[in-house]
């Protein structure tokens, strides 16, 4: 219906956007589709001129289509913009600022489409889900609209119209989309061409924002993807015949050991509640609200809420632990600060997919959470280094009386025994993990296990650091008495990281001594295989042992230090 690229298409979250790969001359590259170097899962401006802007993080789509939509005003061209939207994603604050901005622009050709599909990633929640309800459940009045338009004759067409806004306003109250200042239209059966499509070829001869609300059933017409939404939500390479089999998987995942340790300490103490925003199953807290849902809580795509509602629970006396992906903190970092931060509140922060994410690219990479939290006064930050650490270090974020956070990485770890213990540790205190000689490598995080790999070829001491905020300064300067060089590598960027951070120390204890700092390069990284991605970056073992022998200039494994 709509004549792009020239018309402007703003597909919101991107996973919706595989059919429009398909339809836009990607389709023979389907097959590498989340792999590196081959199509990204997101719509994305530099792979074709028909991703007209590139989405992943949800709810941006109506910003980025009316900005779209002035900007042709502007420059006097006809073209229309459309953003495609769930109902999901329309639970965000951001969709209803950009709802707020739109309505006030009345000569603009802008459609907003709704896509109604009941369904987002975890189930959608809230007043907006029930409101969209009770509209779908509105059929006398759409039966009572078509009858009136039926019987009235071309003669009295002003009369229709004015009949059909006043029908609103008889048998359900008026939209809160038209409050916004859009025509509303539906809800119809996104399924049903034979209505689509001559409705869309209506609204773009309409001037002005249009708002058309469809109907859909995630997976239509596959019965496995019907069944399961949120295993088909975002899949991979798989046989349609036989569906997605997971892999069994021999380790926990992070994301696991969050979800039991979760559990265990909401059973030790009642002042305890989960909080996510819209993502039950990524963060793994499934178990949690079928064991406690009184202290449950989803508060849909809105994470700047989520954390100053887990302030508010903060000021009477409750234990919010909120879960949250890094990348998706970044959309609360006010919050964080204003809210959380400033006032001492007691919240923990349990940051799921830290570093590199592997197939979901540079969109979801927790690449930035070490800068941008240890600059935060009162923040605690941890970084684990396995499963047993990352529950202790839960336990300890969580028994803090004030703001923490963990962050861990996606997917399984080295294959550790976490326990049923809920154990603390010393805050600001790292450990000793391999004594060795003249580098000394501090490695944070899942970069201790590549470090004591790279540290077996060069004899070097490791130091599980633990802390990036209080950072342990007496190990640092330990280290920096004792050795010649001092390595940081963390899965992080390297400006403002954890690296930065012991350069601080140094500099404030007066001490002088040869620092590389190793991490992520300065430069957003493409989706891939995460290993693969590591060891590009340079934070394997052999990265990192190739990296501290050209600093010292080594040829050997066996670096030759004062003149021992």
């Amino acid at each position: 219906m709509f004549d792009t690229p020239g018309d402007r298409i703003v597909w919101d979250v991107g996973h919706q956007t595989y059919p429009h790969k398909i339809l836009t001359g990607r389709r023979d590259r389907m097959p590498t589709l989340r792999q590196q170097d081959g199509l990204s899962g997101f719509p994305k401006r530099d792979e074709s001129p028909y991703d007209t802007f590139g989405t992943a993080h949800s709810s941006t789509s109506i910003s980025a289509a009316l900005g779209m939509a002035l900007a042709a005003r502007v420059k006097g061209e006809s073209r229309h913009s459309v953003a495609v939207i769930g109902d999901g994603a329309m639970t965000a604050g951001m969709a209803f600022e950009a709802l707020n901005n739109v309505g006030v622009h009345e000569d603009i050709k802008m459609l907003v489409v709704l896509n109604d599909n009941d369904m987002s990633i975890s189930p959608p929640v809230g007043a907006l889900n029930r409101y969209l309800a009770r509209l779908m459940s509105g059929k006398f009045y759409a039966a009572a609209k078509n009858v009136g338009k039926s019987v009235l004759p071309p003669s009295m067409f002003e009369f229709a119209k004015r009949f059909e806004e006043h029908a609103k306003g008889m048998l359900v109250p008026a939209t809160m989309f038209e409050e916004f200042g859009l025509n509303y239209i539906g809800p119809i059966d996104g399924h049903d061409l034979d209505s689509l499509i001559p409705t869309l070829q209506n609204l773009k001869q309409l001037d002005g924002p249009q708002f058309l609300h469809v109907v859909t059933r995630k997976g239509q017409g596959y019965k496995l993807a019907e069944a399961d939404p949120v295993l088909y939500h975002g899949p991979g390479k798989f046989n349609p015949a036989e569906g997605i089999k997971p892999a069994a998987a021999s380790k926990k995942t992070y994301t696991q050991v969050f979800g039991d340790w979760l559990c265990d300490m909401a059973a030790a103490d009642g002042r305890l509640v989960g909080i996510t925003p819209a993502m039950r199953e990524g963060s793994g807290m499934v178990k949690f609200e079928q064991q406690f849902p009184e202290r449950y809580y989803d508060v849909g795509i809105a994470e700047q809420h989520a954390v100053t509602f887990a302030a508010g629970l903060a000021c009477e006396g409750m234990k919010p632990v909120v879960a949250i992906y890094s990348t998706f903190l970044q959309r609360a970092y006010d919050q964080l600060i204003h809210d959380v931060a400033l006032q001492d509140l007691d919240v923990t922060f349990a940051l799921d997919r830290a570093g590199l994410v592997g197939a979901d690219g540079a969109t979801h990479a927790g690449n930035y959470d070490l800068a941008f939290l240890r600059c935060i006064p009162n923040m605690v930050v941890m970084a684990p280094s396995d499963e047993s650490e990352c529950r202790k270090m839960l336990t300890t974020g969580w028994r803090h009386p004030g703001p923490a956070a963990i962050r861990y990485p996606r997917g399984a770890g080295i294959g550790a025994d976490t326990g049923d213990a809920l154990e603390a540790i010393e805050i600001g205190k790292g450990l000793m993990r391999r004594q060795g000689r003249g580098v000394a490598i501090l490695a944070f995080g899942t970069m201790v296990a590549p470090a004591l790999g790279a540290a077996g070829e060069l004899d070097a001491t490791v130091a599980d650091m633990r802390f990036v905020k209080p950072l342990d300064a007496a190990l640092v300067a330990e280290l920096a008495a004792t050795h010649d060089l001092l390595v940081t590598v963390e899965e992080g960027c390297v400006m403002g990281g954890a690296g930065s951070a012991v350069a601080e120390a140094l500099a404030a204890a007066g001490i002088v001594r040869p620092l590389l700092q190793l991490g992520l390069p300065d430069k957003f990284v493409d989706h891939g295989d995460a290993q693969q991605l590591l060891s590009q970056c340079g934070l394997d073992a052999k990265g990192i042992a190739g990296a501290i022998r050209q600093r010292t200039g080594a040829q050997e494994p066996r670096l030759v230090v004062n003149n021992q």
